[in-house]
């Protein structure tokens, strides 16, 4: 048996204009990553729509969440986590532009 283990906010590498996302665990039916945005949006038009669930949670920053049917863009701070399940569009509107935004993002079947 291996051991892996690491730091979800350290190694974080200069802002550039790519989001950086670095897997901390996959496994079959289960993907786990951490994503650092910093003034990142989906692009207009692009709307996520997934086969699979996925699970999210702000580390540290905030985001915005525009979810398709809802009226308005959901916040999301440190410690705020969002379930979306299959197929529920949706769309990164904005990340924090002053400070890093860092996610866990926990994909599953």
């Amino acid at each position: 048996m291996t051991l892996a283990g690491g730091n979800a906010l350290g190694d974080i590498a200069e802002l550039g204009e790519a989001e950086q996302v670095r897997s901390l665990l996959a496994a079959p039916q289960l993907r786990i990553e951490r994503i650092v945005s910093h003034a990142h949006a989906s692009p207009a038009g692009v709307w996520y729509d997934q086969d699979w669930a996925e699970w999210v949670m702000v580390l540290s920053g905030a985001a915005g969440l525009l979810i398709e049917g809802e009226a308005s863009v959901r916040q999301l701070r440190a410690g705020d986590y969002l379930s979306i399940p299959p197929h529920v569009r949706h769309r990164v509107e904005w990340t924090a532009a002053d400070q890093p935004t860092i996610w866990l993002a926990v994909h599953h079947g």
